[in-house]
């Protein structure tokens, strides 16, 4: 007893791992005064793990998994039991129907979740989906009020259907298909190409509208700033770069 009034007097804290019969992943490195009584030690640890102080029971053990002490008595000091820097204070929940128990708390799966059907969704108002959907709505519109009809006609000028092209990134080669106004893909002048190899997105029917007739996947429609005509023909696949 007296080496525990001593302990208490020159060492007036000590850091213990704390462990929970319930919670499996629960581990936490506390620091705990030496003054504190079990009851305080118990409430302080309420408010870590969830079990009520009158249903905890609390385990010392030393730094070699040995068990040092049952600490029974709500009265006495943390530090009339001797725990030293390292310690394992375990808390045993004693009561059934805890918060703790029965692994809901570290098992999400286990937890009922709210549902709602696609339908009962669409008719909600201030969802995320809403709000996405309006913010969508807005954005191309206030930036194509801001693009003139004509935009892009006098890259144009030079650029005519059936003329050999490579477009940029990519270098990519191919055939101008089209040449004018495409509304559903903005204000402006867009040039159809049908590349040469299976670079593209699309068919030449974009949105719903058909501009012009390619195989699968060799369609593209870009700006004119993209596309430079001239003499670019088909690449040889198998040509070597040297010989």
């Amino acid at each position: 007893m007296a080496s525990s009034l001593q302990k208490m007097e020159g060492d007036e804290s000590v850091l213990l791992r704390v462990t929970h019969s319930n919670l499996k992943t629960f581990t936490a490195d506390i620091r705990f005064s030496l003054q504190l009584s079990v009851e305080a030690v118990k409430d302080k640890l309420w408010k870590k793990c969830g079990t009520s102080v009158n249903s905890m029971h609390l385990e010392l053990y030393d730094d070699v998994r040995n068990k040092i002490a049952d600490l029974t008595d709500n009265s006495k000091p943390l530090g009339f039991y001797s725990p030293l820097e390292g310690f394992r204070l375990h808390v045993v929940d004693l009561d059934p129907s805890s918060v703790t128990s029965g692994g809901w708390l570290e098992d999400t799966s286990l937890v009922e979740k709210y549902k709602i059907s696609e339908e009962a969704y669409k008719q909600r108002e201030g969802t995320f989906r809403k709000y996405k959907e309006k913010l969508t709505s807005q954005i191309p519109s206030t930036v194509e009020a801001n693009i003139p009809d004509n935009y892009m006609e006098d890259p144009c000028a030079n650029i005519k259907v059936g003329s050999r092209c490579e477009v940029e990134p990519g270098e990519k080669r191919g055939v101008v298909k089209f040449v004018g106004r495409a509304e559903p893909l903005g204000p402006g002048f867009w040039v159809g190409v049908q590349y040469d190899e299976p670079l593209g997105k699309h068919d030449g029917m974009v949105k719903g509208v058909r501009y012009f007739e390619c195989p699968p996947s060799h369609g593209g429609m870009v700006r004119p700033v993209k596309v430079k005509v001239g003499d670019y023909p088909e690449r040889d696949p198998f040509e070597e770069d040297e010989i």
